[in-house]
């Protein structure tokens, strides 16, 4: 394992969160404000960003009882560091970005609740009348509410895009029981914080848990919980069915990159072309607001 600037061993460095190991059953997880889009890592960095997708996942784990068991132990950087001392020097670093979580063994799936028809999955019933193989209803439009909402497993892709999967294809690969256990959690999960975000004005369209085994073999939610990298957010007052909704997203970042691809200033691959500021702050007041909205009150970094 690499060293790193962090006083603890650098177990992995992905996208947006690096992952360190505490010990032999815990990890801190801390994430920086890098952003991504189509599968690459822009150069600039998105205010606050890091913060929000921390605190907000600490939120749900405390706030949404189907969230438990789950990982976190807390996200306070200072009783971080009274758990782990070491870490005293990087206080700063951690403050608000970083979780300290219990080490398990990821289920090698995303589970994909929709409430909404949108994204690929909308491109996928336009193209074929399904959504990850499994006929859907006739007449379905774009950005239309799914009642109930459908359970949709993802394999996870170490490059490139996930691939929708059917259920079938879950329970072949882990059993009827594991495959059915994530399939009633991540629903609870889905309806308990979509009832709440509708209570604040949001509706939530979509989004991915990931769940581990911790030693014991107990299932638990790990990594990132609805924030928005993982989910997608709509102001309710202003969702209109029929065509794509505006999110509380990167969207601004997608459309910069979508008009320099269609333009041809930019080949759509490595190295990424530079953001304009005004795009960055953009993004930036998207998380907070959403942040905000959600949780109530607005997002502190101490």
């Amino acid at each position: 394992m690499a060293r790193s600037r962090i006083a603890l061993p650098l177990v992995r460095r992905g996208k947006v969160r690096e992952v360190y190991r505490v010990d032999e059953d815990r990890l801190l997880l801390v994430a920086s404000d890098r952003i991504s889009a189509f599968d690459l890592v822009l150069n600039e960095l998105v205010p606050d960003k890091g913060a929000v997708l921390t605190q907000i996942s600490a939120y749900w784990c405390t706030r949404l009882l189907a969230a438990s068991p789950h990982h976190c132990l807390t996200a306070d950087a200072d009783a971080i560091v009274a758990a782990c001392p070491a870490l005293a020097p990087d206080r700063s670093q951690l403050a608000g970005r970083a979780m300290l979580v219990v080490r398990t063994d990821p289920v090698p799936f995303e589970c994909v609740v929709r409430g909404y028809l949108s994204g690929s999955a909308w491109k996928e019933y336009r193209a074929a009348g399904t959504l990850a193989g499994e006929e859907l209803p006739a007449g379905l439009r774009e950005s239309g509410r799914l009642d109930p909402p459908i359970f949709s497993p993802a394999t996870k892709a170490a490059v490139g895009h996930d691939e929708n999967v059917t259920f079938a294809h879950l329970e072949a690969a882990l059993g009827s029981g594991p495959a059915g256990l994530l399939r009633r959690r991540s629903l609870a999960l889905y309806l308990e914080a979509a009832a709440h975000a509708a209570e604040r004005g949001i509706v939530i369209a979509d989004t991915k848990f990931e769940f581990g085994l911790d030693r014991d073999g107990e299932l638990l939610l790990i990594d990132e919980v609805l924030t928005p990298d993982s989910s997608r957010f709509w102001a309710a007052d202003r969702y209109a069915p029929g065509g794509p909704q505006p999110s509380y997203d990167k969207q601004p970042v997608r459309d910069v990159l979508e008009s320099l691809r269609a333009s041809g200033e930019w080949n759509g691959e490595a190295p990424p072309p530079p953001l304009p500021d005004g795009v960055v702050r953009a993004t930036s007041r998207r998380y907070r607001e959403l942040y905000r909205r959600l949780v109530g009150r607005p997002l502190e970094v101490a």
